[in-house]
């Protein structure tokens, strides 16, 4: 019995050890330690079969519990665990697998807290981007009405966008801060469903503003095509009087047949006759257009007629009218103006060739002729007159720069109402020109000087109010158009008789 005590008392202490180290495993080691816990039991039932049997332990057999006990010792090591307190404890394999689910569970649960948060971190940088996004809308909203708020003028409403702005300024950059220093909202769902509402509203409020600001500017469109469209109707009749001022300077159809033995001074009054008609339209439209670019008429009429009392404030037309006479007629009674100088052969001064320049230049059309010949006798003609008649200061007031100059100046002619209308008249001057040297002798040009008294032989009046008068006898304010003489015949000068100033 000692024998078989002391055997089993051995066997229950390295079975309780072999246990222990077992149980002290790390997790890596748990399916050896069952496999081991099997052997464990194998090896208790070998050694209560060998306990019944009548033998003494031997010692190889103690040798060998000793040597299983290393080995258990030795793995112990290895996983680096060592008994707390050197009491040996026990697991069964129940206990073991219930840690492990415990530990699963735990580290189920971390895993899913952890992703939680992330969740909802996410959530709320997304609530906050909505805010961001609301406020910019806001501002947007704000400065679309402070536009809107600029024209027309409206203070309070320029005030009130400011302020808006100012506000939704603050606000972002408060939700900046929020975003540094992590001061999520509470609420995500809630607030980035509010901040699409605002959002929304923001967008609702600027579409709005621009809704309005298109129809003020449909408004002004309209307004602007109804101002065009009478502009439209005035130049047409404008144009349509122009074109009866033309057409009242008469064609020389009566002139077709005429022949330079037939030649009369009732031919020369015609053609003279229709050149002041012609010089007359282009005054007319002269002072339109300096009417529309704000001159002082009163200013500029005595500028070229100093001292001139006045019948009629309409009277004041004869000035304009005798200063383009004066610039137009000027060079008159040489050939071809002096265009040329002294150089003008004989062959060029011969009568008929005069008379064959008039008859060539009656019928054709201006803007044709210039076009075809824009270095002619007659283009340079155009040429010179007009820059003599036309000053660059009245050019650029009426048309705004000097282009018609420039063009003009390079044998380059416009096509614009004004040099239409201006070449009608040089062509009437440059006709009268050609007849006149077509008579043999030519004929002369004199003109009326300042402060003559009247006569009826070489004079004729343009303002009848001046017969009118009681008082002393009038006297010769200016000479508007020039007169002639063609052999015995004279044909009166046009002028302008009034009361003189006196200093």
């Amino acid at each position: 019995m000692d024998h078989n005590g002391g055997l089993f008392s051995s066997f229950n202490f390295a079975h309780m050890e072999l246990e222990y180290y077992a149980c002290c495993l790390p997790p890596v080691f748990y399916k050896n330690t069952a496999h081991l816990h099997l052997d464990l039991c194998s090896y208790r039932n070998f050694c209560m079969m060998e306990a019944v049997k009548p033998s003494a332990v031997t010692p190889s057999k103690s040798k060998w519990i000793r040597s299983l006990s290393k080995v258990l010792h030795l793995h112990t090591a290895t996983a680096g665990i060592v008994p707390d307190d050197g009491v040996q404890k026990v697991k069964s394999k129940d206990t073991e697998e219930w840690n492990d689910s415990k530990t699963a569970k735990r580290l189920s649960k971390k895993f899913d807290s952890l992703h939680d948060e992330e969740l909802e971190r996410k959530v709320a940088l997304e609530a906050l981007i909505a805010k961001i996004f609301a406020t910019v809308s806001a501002i947007k909203a704000g400065y679309a009405q402070l536009q809107h708020a600029q024209s027309p003028y409206d203070a309070e409403g320029i005030q009130a966008a400011d302020q808006l702005i100012v506000t939704d300024l603050k606000k972002l950059s408060e939700l900046k801060q929020c975003f540094l220093k992590k001061q999520y909202d509470p609420s995500p769902e809630h607030t980035m469903i509010l901040a699409d509402i605002q959002e929304q509203k923001s967008l609702s409020k600027t579409f709005e503003i621009m809704g309005k600001k298109l129809e003020s500017r449909l408004k002004l469109k309209e307004s602007e095509i109804i101002f065009l469209r009478e502009k439209l109707d005035e130049s047409n009749k404008h144009n349509r009087l122009l074109e009866k001022r033309l057409n009242q300077s008469g064609q020389l159809f009566v002139l077709d047949n005429l022949q330079l033995s037939s030649l009369t001074p009732s031919n020369f009054s015609t053609v003279l006759g229709q050149t002041v008609k012609s010089i007359r339209s282009f005054v007319r439209l002269m002072l339109d257009e300096m009417k529309s670019a704000d001159w002082d008429i009163n200013a500029a009429a005595s500028s070229i007629e100093q001292g001139v009392v006045y019948w009629k404030a309409d009277d004041k037309c004869f000035a304009f009218e005798s200063f383009i006479c004066r610039e137009m007629f000027k060079a008159f009674h040489h050939p071809y103006f002096s265009l040329y100088g002294n150089s003008v052969s004989e062959g060029k001064r011969r009568p008929q060739v005069f008379f064959d320049r008039f008859m060539e230049m009656k019928s054709v059309k201006v803007r044709e002729y210039l076009a075809v010949k824009p270095k002619s006798t007659f283009a340079k003609f155009c040429r010179t007159k007009y820059l003599q008649v036309v000053h660059p200061r009245m050019e650029s007031s009426f048309f705004g720069n000097l282009s018609n100059r420039d063009m003009v100046n390079s044998y380059q002619f416009p096509d614009t109402m004004f040099f239409a209308l201006f070449t009608e008249m040089a062509k009437r001057v440059w006709l009268l020109h050609c007849l006149a040297f077509a008579f043999e002798p030519e004929a002369s040009i004199f003109q009326i000087s300042k402060g003559c008294r009247f006569s009826e032989v070489y004079m004729e009046s343009v303002a009848e109010e001046a017969f009118l008068s009681s008082e002393s006898e009038p006297r010769v304010a200016f000479m508007v158009v020039p007169g002639f003489r063609i052999h015995k015949t004279v044909i009166q000068a046009q002028v302008y008789l009034s009361q003189l100033k006196t200093r």
